[in-house]
C-alpha cells in the first residue's frame, strides 16, 4: 500500500536524490500531487490519477540502491488500482531504467539552460534583447524582488488579465509551478511595475544536482503592457543570481522541442516519434511550443537537455500521452 509522506519528506527527497539531474524536480512539490512510497524505502514517486491513468513526474526521487525497488512497487500498485502508467518528464538516466523494465520510452521535448559565470548581454546577436529590455526601462519598468504574500493581489490581477487573453484558458498544473504554500519560502520572485501598477513577475524555483541553480518558472504579465516586460526582469533576475555566485539558470521544460534521432533509445516507437515531429510542426493548438522555444533561445542556452515520457506497455499509447495533458488541465 502507498504511504502518504508530507511535503518535507519530499523535498528531502527531490533536494538528496538527484542522480537523475532533473531540474524541474521541485515541481513535485505542487498542491494536488500525490505521492508513492514503501516502508523502508528511501524515496518517493510523485504523480496524478486522471481518468483511468496514473500519470508520473519524473522518475523515482530515491536512493540509487531503492529505485528499482521503488519502480516495481509503484508499478504494482498502479496495476492493482486498475489503472495504466505513463510517466514524463523522465530525464535520459531515468529513460535508460524505464527502458530496462520494459517500459516503451520515446523523447517528449527538452529543457535548456544557461550557465551563468560567463554570461553575458553583450554582442551583436543579443542586440534585438538588450533593445527589448531597453524599451520595457524607458517606459518605466521598476523591477524588485518581491514576497508572494505581499504581492498576492497583484499576482491576482495580473494572472486574470492574462488568462483573459488566452480566451479564458485554465491555469495550467502539474508541469507548472505554482506561487504560495509552504514551499514558497523555497522559491524566488521578482516583480516589474509602472508607475506603481503591476505589470508582470517571474517565479523561479529552485535547482538541485550538478547543475544546481534556478529555474524560470511561472511567468506573467499583462497582454497589454510594455514590450520586453519578461526580457527585463529576467535579466534583472540573471545579474542577481550571478552576484550570489549561482551557476545555472534552468528555462524548464518544452514538449515537441530539442528533438532528435540521436536522443531516442532503442525501442522505441517511431510512429510516436512522427508525432512528436508533426506536433513540433502543426501543434500549436494543443501547446504554444514554438512561442515557449523562441523566448527560450534568445538568452542563447548553453545546454539543450532531452527528456522522456514512458508507456507501461509494448508500445506507445494516444491516450495515455493525452492523460499528461488532462492531467496538466490543458484540456
Amino acid at each position: 500500500m502507498p504511504a502518504t509522506t508530507a511535503d518535507t519528506s519530499v523535498f528531502e527527497a527531490i533536494r538528496t536524490h538527484t542522480q537523475s539531474e532533473n531540474a524541474s524536480a521541485f515541481l513535485a512539490l505542487n498542491s494536488g500531487n500525490s505521492t508513492f512510497t514503501t516502508p523502508g524505502t528511501d524515496g518517493v514517486v510523485v504523480y496524478r490519477r486522471t481518468g483511468g491513468y496514473a500519470v508520473q513526474f519524473g522518475g523515482p526521487f530515491a536512493a540509487p540502491h531503492a529505485y528499482d525497488t521503488l519502480l516495481d512497487g509503484f508499478r504494482q500498485y498502479v496495476k492493482d488500482e486498475g489503472l495504466e502508467l505513463v510517466g514524463v518528464q523522465l530525464q535520459r538516466a531515468d529513460a535508460e531504467r524505464y527502458a530496462r523494465h520494459g517500459f516503451t520510452v520515446n523523447q517528449v521535448g527538452a529543457s535548456w539552460a544557461v550557465r551563468l559565470p560567463e554570461f553575458s548581454l553583450r554582442g551583436t546577436r543579443f542586440m534585438q534583447l538588450r533593445n527589448k529590455i531597453s524599451r520595457a526601462h524607458r517606459n518605466g519598468l521598476v523591477i524588485k524582488e518581491v514576497t508572494a504574500e505581499d504581492w498576492q493581489g497583484a499576482i491576482a490581477t495580473i494572472d486574470e488579465a492574462w488568462l483573459g487573453s488566452k480566451g479564458g484558458a485554465h491555469q495550467l498544473e502539474f508541469l507548472v509551478g505554482q506561487i504560495g504554500g509552504e514551499p514558497q519560502a523555497q522559491r524566488r520572485l521578482f516583480a516589474g511595475t509602472i508607475e506603481g501598477a503591476p505589470v508582470a513577475y517571474i517565479s523561479y524555483s529552485p535547482v538541485y544536482g550538478e547543475r544546481a541553480g534556478w529555474m524560470h518558472d511561472l511567468s506573467r504579465r499583462v497582454p497589454e503592457g510594455s514590450p520586453g516586460l519578461m526580457e527585463a526582469i529576467n535579466a534583472h533576475a540573471i545579474e542577481v543570481f550571478r552576484a550570489e555566485g549561482e551557476e545555472w539558470l534552468h528555462f524548464g521544460f518544452t514538449p515537441f522541442t530539442g528533438l532528435d534521432a540521436s536522443h531516442e533509445l532503442e525501442g522505441h516507437s517511431p510512429a510516436f516519434q512522427w508525432l512528436m515531429h508533426a506536433l513540433w510542426a502543426e501543434g500549436a493548438a494543443l501547446y504554444p511550443a514554438q512561442t515557449q522555444l523562441s523566448y527560450k533561445q534568445k538568452w542563447a542556452p548553453d545546454e539543450l537537455i532531452p527528456e522522456y515520457v514512458a508507456f507501461d506497455r509494448p508500445n506507445a499509447s494516444l491516450a495515455g500521452f493525452a492523460h499528461v495533458f488532462r492531467a496538466c488541465k490543458a484540456f
